[in-house]
């Protein structure tokens, strides 16, 4: 079977990695339109319909559009922007992350690819929850930074070619000072929680990789769990999982640091657990690439899986 798939914004910092996983399979087709057809607003409806499986990667009110010009009801969607994240009748494209949620993904129409900070959020948090390990109601707070090709193109250019010198005169920015970051709700909602996580995001003098980092402290918490049993849980859930790997007690242990170009380049997602059991506190932590498990990496994954094709097929190991 050959898997026809078009990806609407191809020539986006997501859309060109995903097609570069896609370039060479044998299983796939790619739908491609040249520049003049992508602007013939009948060509781009014929390959929204046409296709087997589409990808956006859209701004937001783009990709709602995009999702209304498609009549074809055999049409099967991976929507990479933020506009239907927590809305209902779309799946969230985090296969790992609840019991079952693969197979939910594999019998979806619509899904909404997880965004790169949430991943790593939800990743560390939402087993222990479900666990009840950790309180669904505690004040979380995430310590997150990126490379700079998480900000698209425009961030890029400011970074490389030195548009923006707020850009290119640092190592290391942080923004989102509002406190008002778009993937906020998506945390809040996916997790689980009462509350909506203080979120501190940054961006550092690299092109890609991603460290998100949850501090708790356990001894104010039910139960006083440490690092022990909260890794074990952590393992527990990803266990036979191929993606995310939860490093061990000897390994955590051993680590004097833990860098942002960990998982650069690649699709996967790795979990630490650091704990003081004097001080009662826990350092959770992720690293992932945000243009990998936190983009076109998850992106690809969930298209294996909506057409039954090898999960891990087209993805940087």
């Amino acid at each position: 079977m050959t898997v026809s798939v078009f990806v609407d914004g191809g020539a986006g910092t997501t859309g060109l990695e995903i097609v570069e996983r896609l370039r060479g399979r044998a299983d796939l087709n790619a739908v491609t339109l040249d520049e003049a057809r992508r602007k013939d607003a009948a060509a781009r409806a014929e390959a929204l319909n046409g296709a087997d499986v589409v990808i956006l990667c859209l701004p937001d009110d783009a990709a709602r559009e995009a999702v209304a010009l498609i009549e074809n009801p055999a049409v099967k969607v991976i929507d990479a922007s933020t506009a239907h994240r927590t809305a209902a009748g779309w799946t969230y494209g985090f296969a790992e992350v609840e019991p079952g949620r693969a197979a939910e993904i594999a019998g979806t129409a619509r899904l909404s690819n997880p965004g790169c900070y949430p991943t790593g959020f939800l990743a560390l948090v939402r087993p222990l929850v479900r666990a009840g390990l950790v309180p669904a109601d505690w004040a979380f707070t995430v310590n997150a930074v990126s490379g700079y090709s998480g900000g698209g193109k425009a961030m890029i250019a400011a970074f490389e070619r030195g548009d923006a010198p707020d850009a290119t005169e640092t190592a290391f920015r942080l923004y989102a000072l509002g406190l008002d970051h778009k993937h906020v709700g998506e945390m809040q909602h996916h997790g689980g929680l009462a509350h909506a996580p203080l979120f501190a995001p940054a961006v550092a003098r690299t092109y890609r990789g991603m460290i998100v980092e949850v501090p708790l402290v356990t001894a104010a918490m039910p139960g006083t769990p440490g690092a022990d049993r909260l890794r074990d849980a952590l393992a527990e859930s990803y266990a036979g999982s191929r993606l995310v790997r939860v490093a061990g007690k000897a390994e955590s242990e051993a680590m004097g640091l833990v860098t942002l170009e960990r998982n650069a380049d690649k699709d996967g997602l790795d979990l630490f657990v650091f704990g003081n059991a004097a001080l009662g506190q826990v350092r959770l932590v992720a690293t992932l690439d945000n243009l990998g498990k936190g983009a076109a990496g998850a992106a690809v994954q969930n298209l294996n899986l909506m057409t039954g094709l090898d999960e891990l097929a087209g993805l940087r190991l």
